[in-house]
């Protein structure tokens, strides 16, 4: 059934890995986990010997902080630039934390408490009156009733009155129903439930997290990927995964990918791979862009022409995603390309410089 489902969960996806892991486990486990830490921990780095794939790249102590802090009453709030893999890292978490990672609150300018902790059914409301039958529960309050992590993403797009809603949760781990009689209307927290927020640093600004919430929290920070090499074997792997379920044949090609992965660190940086300034696009060009661009990339190749993706491909897919946010972006790209391209050795740099005019503008 998980062939079906275009992005299936954390829990779905990696179901024998987990499943070997709790067999295995002989560690310490915190109240209410399914895991211990130095399972979880495995899951999300990786255990060849154990035929764990590695899942987040990134710093291996980061994870060990993660846990200690979700095994505490505090939160985890992980910040950082878009695409360093924050969702990622908070979905593998909780799928190995509590066995699932659906419970997930998407934070935005229309989010409301409602869909923080719960709401009712209307027609029963009206014709029974409030009961537990007529209750819907929302991700926190399902959290806390079964046990389980909450994520809660970007956070600080939501206004400040729904984000302090959090504030009696995190303290006195309750939820308060008044709608309901005497126990039924006390929702108190079971063992094993805990909140994983995101906060990306472009967004932090928007609606800032008031002092007292932080206090909930324990603050890490998710930085990205640092050498070439790395990103590339990341984007190789990500992007030929995404390719076989959209139904390609053709495996990526490492020196197109090169290029595209190369070419997304210097406009990320404003500094070539060979020490010359350029300027920096205003848009984000993150790891998690380079693998949706090297997936349009390998797409746009086979469907139109049967065969992997090529520099010209590069260009055609990169106008989308370097004018998102800034119509100078795209200038900054075509100069890039007619500047800074051809001096790069390779056939696949000089293919991408023929194929600036497939730039639109």
């Amino acid at each position: 059934m998980s062939e079906d489902l275009q992005r299936p969960p954390a829990e779905v996806r990696y179901a024998d890995e987990l499943a070997r892991l709790a067999e295995s486990d002989t560690g310490h486990r915190p109240p209410g986990w399914a895991l211990s830490l130095e399972a979880a921990r495995r899951f999300v780095v990786g255990d060849e010997s154990r035929g764990i794939r590695r899942k987040f790249v990134g710093d291996p102590s980061l994870i060990d902080r993660a846990l200690v802090t979700l095994a505490t009453s505090r939160g985890l709030m992980l910040v950082g630039e878009p695409g360093t893999a924050k969702s990622l890292l908070s979905e593998l978490i909780a799928a190995a934390v509590s066995g699932t990672s659906t419970l997930t609150i998407q934070g935005g300018a229309a989010t409301t408490e409602d869909q923080i902790k719960y709401s009712w059914n209307y027609a029963l409301l009206v014709s029974e009156g409030p009961s537990a039958r007529s209750l819907v529960p929302a991700p926190m309050l399902k959290g806390m009733a079964e046990g389980r992590l909450v994520r809660f993403e970007e956070i600080t797009r939501c206004p400040l009155e729904v984000q302090d809603s959090l504030l009696s949760l995190l303290s006195e781990r309750v939820v308060a129903i008044p709608e309901l009689p005497g126990t039924e209307g006390m929702i108190f927290a079971r063992q094993g439930f805990n909140v994983i927020a995101t906060a990306n640093t472009r967004d932090r600004g928007v609606n800032e997290m008031s002092a007292a919430l932080k206090r909930r929290f324990n603050f890490e920070t998710v930085f990205p990927i640092p050498d070439l090499a790395t990103e590339l074997d990341l984007v190789e792997a990500e992007s030929a995964a995404l390719l076989r379920r959209s139904g390609v044949e053709a495996a990526p090609h490492r020196d197109v990918l090169e290029v595209l992965v190369e070419t997304f660190r210097d406009l990320r940086s404003g500094t070539t791979s060979d020490g010359r300034t350029m300027e920096r696009l205003s848009t984000v060009m993150s790891t998690a862009e380079a693998v949706s661009v090297a997936h349009a990339v390998g797409l746009r190749g086979w469907f139109l022409r049967g065969e992997p993706g090529s520099a010209e491909d590069i260009v055609a897919c990169l106008a989308g995603t370097a004018a998102k946010d800034n119509a100078d972006d795209l200038v900054k790209l075509r100069r890039y390309l007619e500047q800074h391209a051809p001096k790069r050795g390779g056939r696949q740099w000089r293919a991408l410089h023929a194929a600036r005019h497939h730039l639109p503008g």
